[in-house]
């Protein structure tokens, strides 16, 4: 008999169609340094369901009990500074299993609640550093969710960006200062009805996905019919996809040890440059989030070297957000990007953009 499910979640592998955004977010969770995911596109597309569900595909974490921040036990880098100073001091600590914290980051968020509060006074006159945790602290090796992120406050954004590239937060007030670890896959997701994000933030996404409403009329009654059946029956529906979440998750968790044995060649990292000058990127981010995703999908895919084709599948996700936009151009920034790519790796457009519309099918 299986275990009971901890969370009525709608099963990953049961999401049908937006093969572009599953993609981006598993390549996130195997590397985190990719830097996280940007999805635009229709409401009602499945963004939010399909987020939730990958929380709940990934395996537990092992967190030290009873710490906020849910630091590692053997990983410096992921450890508050309470847990390594009690560590040096030659305290056991235990551990114990926690599911993959999913964080939803409400709009009207403050910065205290998002960064957490110090307390002036008990500081002052008990001389401890009276810290309350915020979201980015609850975050700390899980998914940080933002939906509607295009009408989240400018200088929100970013202090999570800031976090998600560097791994920590801080928060200091009136010369007290408090660090710790906020590692987290950061996902926002909008419509670009209700406005676009800036630029220069939407650049700091690792990843950009732009999902689409289904048109055939077939998949879309499977759509429906698939959610009406799970919401009549969740554990019934969820226990017959469970052997389909299974060997996901263990690919994932696969690749995730992989990763550091993925290897690309010369040849290839100067031909993904090439692309990058022959666009117009600015700075290196483009060159950088591409090499990482290759590398990713090589490892998901089970291989130690990437290939030609790691790099076409992940190009246009990878890139088409950092594109300077001609408010007059009429084609897609995902179609440029296709263009350029066939031009610089000498492949023939026609074959290769069903490939990119195709890919992860695949």
């Amino acid at each position: 008999m299986s275990a009971p499910r901890k969370r009525r979640v709608f099963p990953f592998t049961a999401v049908i169609g937006q093969e572009e955004m599953k993609l981006a977010l598993l390549l996130n969770v195997i590397d985190p340094r990719i830097g996280g995911v940007m999805i635009m596109g229709d409401r009602g597309t499945g963004k939010s369901t399909t987020i939730r569900a990958l929380a709940d595909l990934l395996p537990d974490i092992d967190v030290v009990a009873g710490d906020p921040y849910n630091s590692s036990l053997t990983d410096p880098d992921l450890q508050s500074s309470d847990v390594r100073q009690r560590l040096e001091q030659g305290e056991a600590l235990t551990s114990e299993p926690l599911q993959v914290p999913m964080v939803d980051l409400p709009l009207g968020a403050t910065e205290d609640r998002l960064c957490g509060t110090i307390d002036i006074e008990k500081a002052l006159s008990e001389g401890v550093r009276a810290f309350e945790p915020g979201l980015l602290a609850k975050a700390n090796r899980g998914l940080l969710y933002v939906d509607e992120v295009n009408l989240l406050d400018d200088h929100l954004v970013d202090v999570l960006l800031d976090s998600a590239a560097s791994g920590w937060n801080t928060v200091e007030r009136e010369g007290v200062s408090v660090r710790h670890p906020a590692r987290f896959v950061l996902i926002g997701s909008g419509n670009p009805e209700e406005g676009e994000l800036r630029p220069q933030l939407l650049d700091r996404f690792g990843m950009s996905v732009e999902v689409r409403t289904v048109r055939d009329p077939e998949l879309r009654v499977q759509v429906v019919d698939q959610r009406t059946t799970f919401d009549s029956d969740p554990d019934g529906f969820s226990t017959a996809v469970e052997a389909n979440q299974t060997a996901l998750q263990q690919r994932v968790v696969e690749a995730q040890q992989r990763l550091n044995q993925v290897s690309i060649d010369e040849d290839l990292r100067l031909r993904i440059s090439a692309v990058c000058g022959e666009l117009d990127v600015d700075g290196l981010r483009g060159d950088i989030v591409t090499n990482r995703a290759a590398r990713a999908l090589a490892a998901f895919e089970g291989r130690t070297e990437v290939s030609e084709e790691d790099v076409a599948r992940v190009a246009s996700c990878c890139l088409r957000h950092r594109l300077r936009k001609d408010p007059l151009e009429q084609v897609d920034s995902g179609d440029r990007v296709v263009k350029v790519f066939c031009k610089v790796f000498e492949r023939s457009e026609s074959g290769d953009k069903s490939e990119f519309e195709l890919a992860v099918a695949a």
